[in-house]
């Protein structure tokens, strides 16, 4: 397993972590799978387990918590996020003083630790200022419960306006932004992004790199039954185009010259952007994890970097 500094921070995270949303909280996967899920990405050298409060209101972060308890603490990198509507209680939701504050306890409780080595704004709140969030986190980093704290979908603009306020009120920065962002999903991070969070030392963690499981190559000849996009056609709706279906196919070859499966190829050409300290990946069988830590050992020549863009484009 390859390690990488989280942006200019010392703390050094897998290249490949595992995520909660698909797998964890919500009953999609069998409690005794989804710890062997778990538990065989750590044996692999995967530190970094990313969750959210939102997912399954608090039960990929109970879930996750209860098997993560088992490995000494300061082996594990855990990032949970804020900002989702939790209840229906006006004030149980979005990035206010208030909601931070207490819902970093929910969140400490459910997952059995002291404290979260990352903390994401899970979305922007267009209600709250950010300097006000911004304040709010770092209490909680003055407090132990937080190490760092991070943006998640936010805007370039938005990521720049954090900065400036952090700097001018001498607060500690964001240390970290989680967008979405895959070989299908490129162009808002390499024109937005990348631009604000490279120079500034923010480590980008993309999430959904594999596209939803497009990139996998499962979907070129159509949904197979019992798959993500049969279950969840919000998905298929995003990803599922007649040019994605081709870009995919003509991908094949390019995997197979290096010996690896497209899902591989997918992750190694997501690493290999400087500025990309990791990418979250689900897992809902062990072989999947599996396959996903491997691509930390792949890497892509120049000329068939070229070739994948040509067939991106």
């Amino acid at each position: 397993m390859e390690y990488r500094r989280l942006g200019d921070a010392g703390m050094k995270v897998s290249v490949i972590s595992l995520g909660g949303w698909i797998n964890f909280g919500e009953g999609k996967v069998a409690e005794d799978e989804a710890r062997r899920v778990v538990e065989r990405a750590y044996e692999l050298g995967v530190n970094f387990f990313d969750l959210a409060d939102v997912y399954g209101y608090g039960g990929a972060e109970r879930q996750m918590g209860e098997i993560l308890k088992q490995f000494p603490r300061h082996t594990l990198v855990i990032s949970t996020k804020v900002f989702g509507k939790m209840s229906d209680d006006v004030n149980d939701r979005g990035l206010s003083r208030k909601h931070i504050l207490e819902s970093i306890d929910k969140s400490l409780e459910r997952l059995q630790t002291d404290y979260v080595d990352i903390y994401f704004c899970h979305r922007p709140d267009p209600e709250t200022p950010i300097l006000e969030t911004a304040r709010a986190m770092a209490d909680l980093i003055h407090m132990g419960k937080v190490m760092y704290w991070g943006t998640s979908e936010w805007e370039g603009y938005q990521i720049a306006e954090a900065l400036r306020i952090c700097e001018r009120h001498n607060l500690p920065k964001p240390q970290t932004d989680q967008p979405q962002y895959s070989m299908l999903f490129r162009h808002r991070v390499e024109r937005e992004i990348l631009p604000v969070t490279g120079p500034n030392g923010i480590g980008l963690v993309p999430w959904s790199p594999l596209a939803y499981g497009m990139l996998t190559g499962k979907y070129d000849d159509g949904v197979p039954e019992g798959s993500r996009f049969a279950k969840e056609p919000w998905a298929k709706e995003r990803m599922m185009t007649p040019e994605n279906v081709e870009r995919v196919r003509r991908l094949k070859p390019l995997a197979d010259r290096l010996g690896v499966t497209r899902a591989q190829l997918a992750l190694a050409w997501l690493l290999r952007q400087t500025g990309v300290s990791r990418g979250t990946t689900g897992a809902t069988k062990v072989s999947q994890i599996e396959e996903n830590v491997k691509a930390a050992d792949v890497k892509i020549p120049p000329d068939m970097l070229e070739e994948i863009d040509q067939i991106l484009q």
